[in-house]
């Protein structure tokens, strides 16, 4: 891949600096520009031609709403990908992100472990996928890579636990098809085992991890992730079937 251009837009010097030094390290990173507001963070993408940049949302003068607006203006290919990493949680401010362009929404505080996968994610996506496209990245992307690129299509945010519950449960269904038909007795449990919780939890979670994919109304793109009608906007689809219909594509991708 080479090495991955990263910008770090964040107005605490602490967290920026640690992020810089943890980032830096990496093989694979160069990290080409820091900035602590939002007009630098304009300046940042004029002069380092970043890859990828980190956002935080919450910053003095013009903040990362501010920054995503300036930044419709510029050329699809001379803007970075971005992720946002705030403290904003709410799911008007995480809707009206995703609507500016925010590849990821992640809720501080951040493992920068997974931090650095979702920076990994975004950088193949732009070196990969061709413009506008809304498909499936290339079959040489990991089964993880390829539901996280439906997910965003989706709308679906990295950070609620419905996420990790539905890629788990796609990834069982995958593995074991028979799973499917047993989603209380079966797909629940083994889920909930793999993350220490509750089959009740595993269930409401994927049940609003789908809400908020329909509410954002992003089923066009799922439509055209899948090259065809799938899904309607007025008419979510149960757990089960959503997993079943994600598992099946990602099978057929697999043994084409």
């Amino acid at each position: 891949m080479g090495n991955i251009r990263l910008a770090i837009v964040e107005d605490n010097d602490e967290l920026r600096g640690f992020m810089a030094q943890y980032f830096g390290k990496q093989q694979d990173i160069l990290v080409v520009g820091e900035a602590a507001n939002g007009l630098n963070a304009l300046k940042l993408v004029q002069e380092t031609q970043a890859d990828v940049m980190l956002l935080d949302m919450i910053m003095p003068g013009l903040d990362g709403f501010g920054v995503l607006s300036q930044l419709q203006s510029i050329p699809a290919e001379k803007k970075p990908h971005v992720i946002a990493v705030t403290a904003l949680g709410r799911d008007d401010f995480i809707r009206r992100a995703v609507d500016l362009g925010v590849q990821y929404y992640m809720i501080k505080p951040v493992e920068l472990q997974v931090l650095l996968e979702r920076i990994r994610d975004v950088a193949r996506q732009r070196r990969d996928e061709p413009p506008d496209s809304c498909t499936p990245s290339p079959s040489t992307l990991s089964l993880d890579d390829k539901i996280s690129n439906l997910f965003l299509a989706m709308g679906i945010p990295a950070h609620i636990k419905g996420y990790q519950y539905l890629r788990e449960g796609i990834k069982l269904v995958i593995a074991q098809p028979a799973m499917i038909s047993g989603i209380t007795k079966e797909l629940y449990p083994a889920i909930a085992h793999r993350f220490g919780t509750s089959s009740s939890k595993v269930e409401r979670a994927i049940r609003h991890a789908i809400e908020v994919a329909w509410n954002r109304g992003r089923v066009d793109s799922l439509n055209k992730a899948f090259g065809c009608e799938v899904a309607q906007p007025n008419e979510k689809p149960t757990n089960g079937e959503l997993i079943a219909l994600i598992a099946d594509k990602l099978r057929m991708d697999h043994s084409a």
